[in-house]
Parts: C-alpha cells; structure tokens; sequence
C-alpha cells in the first residue's frame, strides 16, 4: 500500500467515524472491512442500507485513487440481497476499465461467511493524474 497515493482517502472523516478501515490497496484495487457495531444498525436491528453503501462507495474511493488520481465518483448503484450476518463485512473492489478522464469499478460487498450482501458499481472521473494530466 503505498500511503501517500491514500492520503487523501485515508484521511476521509466519514469513513473514519463509521470505523472503516483499509485492510489492503494497491492501483485497481481495495478491500475494505466494517466491525458492525449497534450504531451502524436501523429500526428492524440490520445493517442500515447506508452503512453498506457507504463501505463500498470507500473501496471504490482507495481502488481508484490508489494509483496517485485524484478520482470522484461520477455514478453509482448498488443491489441489495441480504442482511450481513456475524461481526464485520468486507468491500472489495476491482478496475473493471480506464481510460485518461473514466473508470470504471464493480464491488462486493460479503459478511464474514462470504455471503454476498451487495453489488455495487462505480464510475469515477480521474480529475487529475499523478502526470498532471
């Protein structure tokens, strides 16, 4: 992992206060890991909807700023298809395409046993590159 292509996304607040934290990253890539905790749960005591999406949307955020872009995200949606089970969830994501300006990301996001708990699917906007292109 090299910290200083992270910076600015190792220094990202929300992620910080909800307890994400980056457990591997390189360009391309990133998996990221949530202890579920009571704060992170909604009315019906799940893993509110927010809390996954957001955990993915900062996998996506360290993959593509993992090469030294400043890369925002452009579009993005996620599917839901089940309620994580057990202590912590995992958001990995993979570069499915790059050009100079777009790329493209797809993410899993799976509770401790592996269950798949969603899907989602980023694109993102390479602002600037470690060039100055």
């Amino acid at each position: 992992m090299n910290d200083e292509y992270i910076k600015n996304v190792k220094n990202d607040r929300f992620a910080q206060l909800l307890g994400i934290e980056i457990i591997e990253a390189y360009p391309g890539y990133a998996l990221v890991e949530l202890v579920i905790e009571e704060k992170h749960k909604n009315g019906i005591d799940i893993v509110q909807g927010g809390v996954i999406f957001t955990l993915a949307d900062y996998a996506f955020a360290v993959a593509c700023n993992a090469d030294g872009t400043a890369t925002v995200g452009i579009n993005a949606s996620i599917s839901y298809f089940n309620a994580p089970k057990g202590s912590r969830i995992r958001a990995e994501a993979k570069e499915e395409s790059k050009q100079k300006k777009i790329c493209g990301y797809k993410v899993e996001i799976k509770d401790e046993d592996g269950t798949l708990i969603a899907s989602f699917s980023g694109l993102g906007y390479r602002k600037r590159t470690k060039e100055g292109g």
